[in-house]
């Protein structure tokens, strides 16, 4: 790729930005020719399923023109049932170390400003509608992009990073025709189309539709018509030179430090440590640059935007490369021809049960003449009885009025029984057997529902699989993007945890290190993580489900103080209006109790608390006397060992005076000693 710094100088402005659009347009008619069938039939799968009349749009319709055109939309419920199976499994990101150097606790801020993001932004419009268009028709996506806080204080430059849906993705966003992985990080180039109205058009651009060049208009998509103009957004893989300086600190190690990182406040800093510039060196980085197009030209170079990543997530609900083409379908394509069968069997049916199974008279026009309105109208008005005039015969006699014939009422054919028969089970295999869900007994077992349950689910599961290869790209490209916008120091932000509870933290904070420098904590600019995703119960599922996990096993455990952590998890998870003071009571006797970690400010409380509390007098008295009791321990414990030292004294000067008189003389001492003893209580040594 041939990159903006590389091209020849001295040419204007205008010469590169006519390049960059003749570009552009040559790769958006390589991507666009290359799906424009699937692109087609994935719009026309999700009318199908979603716009009442779909299902008989085209020829077959033609073939129904005033006729009934009955639709019994089963597809509809088997789509909808995905839904919400999706909404109630919400996908999650987590952000995982890749080399263990970031402890967990940057993960977790990353992870708690994403999930802030997503709230602020009311990401769940965006993601429930990629998946619905996903499911549907077989393609979905969502964008990141990021805004200032408030756009309308001009000192304040803080951004914050959003997730907005793009509709009918799969009309108007085209990738790089040349990338193959799912998640598209390897594309080069992107298209998102807008459409607007002419004068919109004029309104926001300044260009009238009349002055567009027609020399360009060879393209296999038409970006302009009477009715609607088309813009896009262009974004488009660069890389771009920057230069990491080199400095040397007094203690003679080497920091590298990104230019366009270093403020003029940071290296005065560093000159009063006495940290010296020692080198440079030139580094390509990756880089995303956008661009507004329409079919005429670049209307806006909107520069190089944060991140590393085109900022477009796509979701595909099933996908192969076929002939090497990319192929992608939902859940409604291979239902459609069932589904027609059983609306067209239905509509057969309805024609000729409106008819009663009346038979129809024939006659002559000499009959009904002067009263054809009469006839013609008997279904409607129910008259007592109808004229009709006699027939005259060649002879000039007359015939009494009278029926030549009538047409036979219809009959349902045995095969039309049978193959309505044959196209409810055809729909039913296509779309999943839901009747085993929805109609479980009673007497069930619990066991048997959960099977029941789990095969349901696992047909589902494919788009939730794919789905969570999207919410990963997407986790990826927010890190991206968060590592540019998220770099102010001590910045105050908003962070949600897994149980959807807000805090704030401060990122970019300057702390002293153990080294007595300065350093920087909750640092976001060099956070490299790997991102993971959980397909599980939304956050509200779960806390059901561990309210009544925790009932059942309460039950169960005899122990007190167990009962009484489990009594407070069970209260801690019970969700309601206005039950937040009674979850921060109950977490703050979690914590209290060691099962819960205490916040910085709360750990801080408690260390004061437990300084500023008055002794209990009983405690106190217990205290005392068990000092008491410890210093009569030694006491007895010293006597004790005095009076074995004396004794092993005395041992050893018996053995000793023993030792100086003759065998028979100590055999009569020693009797007499013992019979001291004997007569003293005690026991021989």
């Amino acid at each position: 790729m041939e990159y903006e710094d590389d091209k020849p100088k001295g040419r204007t402005k205008a010469d590169k930005l006519r390049d960059i659009h003749d570009q552009a347009m040559s790769e958006f008619n390589l991507s666009a020719d290359a799906g424009q069938e699937e692109r087609e039939q994935a719009l026309e799968d999700r009318r199908f399923y979603s716009i009442a009349g779909a299902q008989w749009e085209g020829k077959i319709g033609e073939q129904f023109v005033n006729r009934p055109q009955l639709e019994v939309n089963k597809v509809h419920l088997s789509v909808i049932r995905i839904f919400n199976e999706y909404r109630n499994n919400r996908i999650t990101a987590e952000f995982v170390s890749r080399t263990g150097e970031e402890g967990d606790e940057l993960a977790d801020l990353c992870a708690g400003l994403y999930r802030a993001d997503q709230q602020d932004s009311v990401a769940e419009e965006a993601y429930d509608n990629a998946f619905e268009e996903g499911v549907g028709g077989g393609f979905g996506a969502w964008r990141l992009t990021s805004e200032y806080e408030d756009e309308y204080d001009p000192e304040d430059d803080r951004q914050r990073i959003r997730m907005e849906p793009i509709f009918d993705a799969d009309s108007t966003v085209y990738f790089d025709v040349n990338a193959k992985r799912q998640d598209k990080a390897d594309a080069k180039h992107c298209f998102v189309l807008t459409g607007m109205t002419p004068d919109a058009y004029k309104a926001e651009w300044g260009e009238d539709i009349a002055s567009f060049d027609r020399t360009v208009s060879d393209t296999v998509f038409d970006w302009y018509g009477v009715d609607i103009v088309y813009v896009a957004e262009y974004y488009r893989v660069e890389e771009a030179k920057e230069k990491i300086l080199l400095f040397r600190t007094v203690a003679g190690k080497t920091e590298r430090i990104n230019e366009k990182h270093l403020t003029d406040e940071k290296r005065a800093q560093m000159n009063e440590l006495g940290t010296i510039e020692v080198g440079s060196k030139p580094i390509k980085v990756r880089k995303v640059r956008k661009y507004i197009i329409s079919g005429n030209g670049v209307l806006e170079d909107c520069g190089y935007i944060a991140g590393t990543e085109i900022p477009i997530v796509p979701f595909y609900g099933k996908r192969w490369f076929v002939d090497g083409k990319e192929r992608f379908m939902g859940h409604v394509r291979l239902a459609k021809d069932a589904q027609r069968l059983k609306n067209m069997q239905l509509s057969v049916l309805a024609e000729q049960a409106a008819s009663g199974g009346e038979e129809t008279p024939v006659f002559t026009p000499e009959q009904v003449a002067g009263f054809e309105t009469s006839w013609a109208s008997k279904a409607i008005d129910r008259p007592a009885y109808l004229l009709l005039n006699p027939i005259t015969n060649s002879d000039g006699s007359e015939t009494p009025a009278g029926a030549v014939d009538y047409t036979r009422a219809p009959t349902v054919p045995q095969a039309m029984a049978a193959l309505l028969q044959i196209s409810e089970d055809d729909i039913s295999d296509l779309l999943g057997n839901q009747q085993g869900g929805e109609e479980i007994q009673s007497n069930l077992s619990g066991k048997a529902v959960e099977l029941i349950q789990s095969r349901l689910d696992m047909q589902s599961y494919i788009y939730l699989s794919n789905f969570a290869k999207a919410e990963r790209r997407s986790g990826y490209i927010w890190l991206s993007m968060a590592r540019d916008i998220y770099d102010e120091d001590n910045r105050k932000m908003k962070v949600v945890d897994p149980q959807d509870e807000v805090d704030f933290v401060d990122i970019g904070r300057e702390v002293m290190g153990e080294d007595g420098r300065v350093k920087r904590e909750a640092d976001i600019r060099n956070a490299k993580f790997d991102v993971a995703v959980d397909v599980g119960p939304a956050s509200s599922t779960k806390r059901s489900a561990i309210v009544r996990q925790l009932t059942e096993i309460m039950g169960v455990v005899a122990d007190p103080m167990d009962q009484k952590v489990i009594s407070a998890m069970v209260l801690r998870n019970i969700e309601g209006e206005g039950l937040g003071p009674l979850h921060e009571y109950f977490r703050r006797q979690l914590v209290q109790m060691g099962v819960e970690e205490p916040t910085e400010e709360e750990q801080a409380e408690m260390d004061q608390a437990q300084q500023n509390q008055q002794p209990d007098p009983n405690a106190q008295f217990l205290q005392s006397e068990a000092i008491k009791n410890e210093a009569q321990a030694k006491n007895y414990e010293a006597d004790t060992g005095k009076a074995l030292a004396d004794t092993e004294y005395t041992k050893a000067r018996t053995a000793e005076t023993l030792a100086k008189i003759p065998r028979e003389d100590q055999k009569v001492a020693i009797e007499a000693a013992n019979k001291l003893t004997e007569a003293s209580g005690t026991t021989s040594p």
